[in-house]
């Protein structure tokens, strides 16, 4: 998900795929998410090539810390557990967890293989078939576990933007069943799962990156709670955030009145009260977000490197008016794909600035030097447009932009919360 800029909410022909992307999508995770396969009870060895390093040391603990305290998960329920063949020994621990509280598990396992044969190898005439699978499961799942732990940065690399686009709008009602049914969902990847060419990305070693990655997933949560209930407070009582950025970002949006809600780790039972977008988390956990005000998004958003399926894109730069993107620039060998992607979603709700989130994570961290964000380090800020219902929005558009912006300056009604990347409150 998520991304180094674009978020694909590719939806496909499963119910993972619909997991993977109810909530929100970014670069290379959320197009890999997608084209998935139908549930089955048991793995088959991955490839060494998939086989992460540096994996955590205690997975039962972690298993247990997932189901128990982010899930909240209660005797009686359905739990649906996705994630790639490697991580076979976590979703297994995962589903004994569950059977331990009288809750159902069901695991669904997957391979890059098998998500780019399920694009490439069925035909474009099914690609407008709704996923009745995924349409079943929003009725009886109470909780979505899933592990974005695609190890495949071009795995869609030549793929027609127009079937991708037909798959997203196909699946769009049973993406918001999810929503609307109160599946409580946890992510674990966040654009940070440890991959060789994540890590090359971030400019880190892999073994950084995964210990990075495992000790943020690995950690008591209810600390992250305190600084995002004050960051939360700030921006609900706030009006107009400015933000800008050596690299000629300069946006204005108010977001007076609009729900503001945190990513800390754990489904609250304030959180299930509240429902819909309020029980999902990201793990690494430490997000506070919101949506704008309708139409006051103004200004130019610029990132200064992301990528598409594995190519580089330049200076990505957005300009609003009047709440909407009105033009898109770029460069670098994957721009132009990019833009065709983006050209092939013709649904006007794609233009709309979509959510501001602000990094609230000590424990995230990426070089200093990196020119390539992401979404928890205390301090980052990233924006888009388009989908953003995982925020509490209401535009549901299986499609959207993420733009990562490190080492920005956000000022709320002229006073500064985060001041060059660092979080001030």
């Amino acid at each position: 998900m998520k991304r180094q800029l674009i978020a694909i909410a590719l939806a496909a022909a499963s119910a993972s795929a619909i997991l993977a992307s109810c909530q929100r999508s970014t670069p290379e995770d959320a197009t890999a998410a997608a084209p998935t396969a139908t549930p089955a009870p048991t793995a088959t060895p991955a490839p060494a090539s998939e086989t992460p390093k540096a994996a955590p040391t205690d997975l039962e603990q972690l298993a247990q810390r997932l189901v128990t305290q982010s899930a909240a998960v209660k005797e009686g329920e359905i739990v649906y557990i996705t994630g790639r063949a490697q991580d076979a020994e976590l979703l297994e621990n995962i589903a004994v967890d569950v059977r331990k509280l009288g809750a159902w598990p069901i695991i669904e396992y997957g391979s890059d293989r098998l998500s780019k044969r399920l694009f490439f190898d069925v035909p474009a005439q099914y690609d407008a078939q709704a996923d009745k699978i995924g349409a079943e499961l929003a009725k009886i799942v109470d909780v979505s576990i899933n592990l974005a732990n695609n190890t495949t940065q071009d795995l869609f690399e030549g793929a027609d933007p127009k079937r991708t686009a037909a798959r997203g709008k196909a699946n769009e009602p049973v993406v918001q069943a999810f929503l609307k049914n109160n599946v409580r969902n946890v992510e674990v990847g966040n654009d940070l799962y440890p991959t060789p060419w994540r890590a090359e990305r971030y400019g880190m070693a892999e073994g950084a990156l995964a210990s990075t990655f495992w000790n943020g997933v690995n950690i008591d949560y209810s600390e992250l709670q305190a600084r995002g209930d004050q960051v939360k407070a700030a921006l609900a009582a706030g009006n107009e955030v400015h933000i800008t950025n050596a690299n000629g970002t300069d946006l204005k949006v108010r977001v007076q009145g609009r729900p503001v809600l945190v990513s800390d780790g754990i489904i609250s039972a304030d959180d299930i009260k509240q429902g819909g977008a309020a029980v999902s988390v990201f793990l690494p956990a430490g997000e506070v977000y919101t949506t704008p005000v309708p139409g006051t998004a103004e200004g130019k958003v610029v990132q200064t490197r992301t990528f598409f399926r594995g190519k580089q894109v330049d200076n990505l730069t957005l300009t609003f008016a009047g709440g909407k993107a009105t033009a898109m620039t770029g460069s670098g060998p994957g721009y132009a794909d990019l833009k065709a992607e983006y050209d092939a979603v013709e649904d006007a709700r794609k233009d709309l600035f979509g959510f501001v989130d602000l990094g609230i994570n000590p424990k995230v961290t990426l070089p200093a030097n990196s020119t390539v964000g992401t979404w928890v380090p205390a301090g980052a800020v990233t924006v888009g447009t388009g989908v953003n219902t995982w925020a509490g929005g209401d535009n549901s558009v299986p499609y959207g932009l993420t733009m990562y912006l490190p080492g920005s300056t956000v000022m709320l009604d002229g006073k500064a919360i985060v001041e060059k990347g660092v979080l001030k409150l």
